[in-house]
């Protein structure tokens, strides 16, 4: 992705993650300590949740940051990722935390998911991360990431958090969730997604 007239972040200015999700955010935080980033999220700020209105990863991250930066004054940052399965067409892609219900549980949305699949041959998964960052003027850059491999079952793991113990990356023996979390950060779709916001906002 190209970006011209870039708007680049200095150690110790203010960046809101605009998420509820404590996992999210934690992952979010760990790729943003080597930057000296003063991180808040806005759960901690009270700002609501928009509703994700959008049919697309890009359209959902973009609503949410601008969202995020219009309530609280400062940029954001927004997150929208989901899990997807070639066997149903990539669902369940952007509903992938609906597919868990209103109290998150997504031991039960990954039995579902397991269950519509059924005895499908195909197997390949992957996840993809758009990370959208707005600022209260109105400007808006999205990086997007993917990763690849299969649909596991049963799950396996403890780590990580969502579809993490189903998905098992190309070229790895584990899921997700059996990785250290350091290991899963270097390859993880929002990884890929951050390392583009990275080079476009945070290095000199």
């Amino acid at each position: 992705m190209s970006v011209t007239n870039e708007i680049n972040f200095s150690r110790g200015d203010k960046l809101v993650v605009a998420s509820h999700n404590p996992g999210k955010i934690r992952e979010i935080q760990a790729l943003l300590d080597p930057f000296g980033l003063h991180v808040l999220s806005t759960g901690e700020m009270g700002a609501p949740e928009p509703e994700e209105t959008g049919d697309t990863f890009e359209a959902n991250a973009r609503l949410k940051a601008r969202a995020s930066a219009e309530f609280t004054g400062l940029p954001a940052l927004a997150d929208d990722s989901g899990f997807c399965v070639a066997a149903l067409k990539g669902a369940p892609g952007v509903y992938s935390a609906r597919w868990a219900g209103p109290d998150k549980n997504f031991d039960e949305a990954m039995c579902r998911l397991n269950e519509e699949m059924g005895s499908a041959k195909d197997r390949t998964a992957w996840f993809v991360c758009c990370l959208s960052v707005a600022w209260p003027s109105g400007k808006v850059l999205t990086f997007r990431g993917e990763v690849w491999g299969d649909a596991v079952w049963p799950p396996r793991g403890n780590r990580g958090f969502g579809y993490d113990p189903m998905f098992q990356p190309t070229g790895h023996s584990i899921t997700f969730a059996e990785m250290e979390p350091q290991k899963k950060h270097g390859i993880s779709h929002r990884a890929q997604a951050f390392r583009l916001f990275v080079d476009a906002c945070l290095r000199r």
